[in-house]
């Protein structure tokens, strides 16, 4: 009886230890520190961005950074956060890259910072545009706009804002019929490996693409826009609505799928299921990750025995790995759709946008914080 008692206290002991190397105060301060690189980095918000060629700065990359912002926000209600949001907004009119009739879900990703900023003051700009963008797409017959899984994360989750906050479930059921086309209609079968719960990034990847290894091509990001937007959706859905268990399973499923990937170094490789095919560490994929498990496990949703020693090792390997003295951060990989694509990927090399990274980031560090101790 003694030895057990004995052995009970070191295991809670253990468990103590290893979820107390989660700190609020340290996963703030860095939090702080790569976001105060980025503004100062890019102190107009409004200024395009020029990499091969000059775009506006409300395209997707930038989009996702403001989500990671808005996060951070909502445990560090700094009013330069919120200041920084609404200028970018005002800076470009409340508007979308390509107007209000576009239905690309890269353009559309800006609303889901609109839509939170409109939430914190009512102002009708700044929702006018993101508004009419997805009414036109609910009035529509037409579903088959998502035939990249990148697209997932850009536009589902404005719907799911939408319908909660009007109440109306047009935008919850549009969203649906959108998502099933992309899950089981585009490429012949969907983007969707029903057996492997992981997801080809577009309607091209789909077999017989394989890696090197002979493996299904699942790229690390792609999985990872999901994996996100699933939780976004499911953060904001009524659980009544008719497709929530599925959204529900679906992140479950992908979840247990993702865990089964996970390197030894507690990071994700750009390549799921072929760790040679450009290996190595890479923070998109890994931050998306660690956010899916914070949040499920917070929420209750994801077992916590088997996610929280998880997503603890990644969330400190990208603090110890990837983030530079000075806020910046390595190991991203560039834009593209394979693993192949943003090469190199390092520790020092730059990805053609600093911006989404840093996005991902702010994500799983806001889900962390809210796991971790004092």
């Amino acid at each position: 009886m003694k030895r057990l008692l004995v052995f009970v206290l070191l295991l809670s002991a253990t468990t103590g230890n290893a979820q107390g190397t989660l700190s609020k105060k340290k996963i703030l301060e860095t939090m702080r520190l790569c976001n105060a690189y980025f503004m100062n980095k890019w102190p107009d918000p409004g200024k395009p961005i020029v990499t091969n060629k000059e775009r506006p700065s409300n395209i997707w990359t930038r989009a996702v950074y403001y989500e990671g912002l808005m996060a951070l926000y909502t445990i560090d209600r700094q009013k330069s956060y919120y200041d920084y949001a609404v200028d970018w907004g005002t800076k470009h009119q409340w508007g979308l890259r390509s107007g209000i009739t576009t239905r690309n879900a890269d353009d559309q990703c800006c609303g889901q910072t609109y839509i939170d900023l409109y939430k914190l003051d009512k102002m009708p700009e700044r929702i006018k545009a993101i508004k009419t963008s997805i009414d036109n797409m609910v009035a529509s017959d037409k579903n088959d706009d998502w035939s990249w899984v990148d697209a997932i994360q850009m536009a589902m989750p404005v719907y799911v804002k939408l319908g909660a906050l009007y109440k109306e479930h047009r935008y919850f059921d549009k969203m649906y019929q959108i998502y099933a086309y992309t899950k089981n209609v585009h490429g012949g079968k969907g983007l969707y490996n029903k057996e492997e719960h992981l997801w080809w990034r577009d309607k091209d990847f789909v077999p017989p693409y394989k890696e090197p290894n002979g493996a299904n091509c699942y790229w690390s990001r792609g999985n990872g826009w999901v994996f996100a937007a699933l939780v976004r959706v499911l953060n904001a859905l009524p659980k009544t609505d008719a497709h929530y268990a599925e959204y529900l399973q679906d992140f479950k499923d992908m979840g247990a799928a993702l865990l089964q990937c996970q390197q030894a170094t507690g990071m994700w490789t750009v390549s799921l299921h072929d760790t040679n095919h450009f290996g190595g560490k890479e923070i998109s994929g890994t931050a998306l990750f660690t956010y899916g498990f914070a949040w499920g496990v917070r929420n209750g949703l994801l077992d916590k025995k088997q996610y929280l020693p998880a997503l603890t090792k990644a969330w400190n390997a990208m603090v110890k790995d990837a983030v530079h003295p000075d806020g910046s951060l390595g190991y991203v990989q560039g834009t593209g759709k394979e693993p192949k694509d943003g090469q190199p990927v390092t520790y020092n090399s730059k990805p053609d946008f600093e911006d989404y990274g840093l996005g991902c980031f702010l994500l799983a560090g806001t889900e962390v914080y809210r796991l971790a101790g004092e």
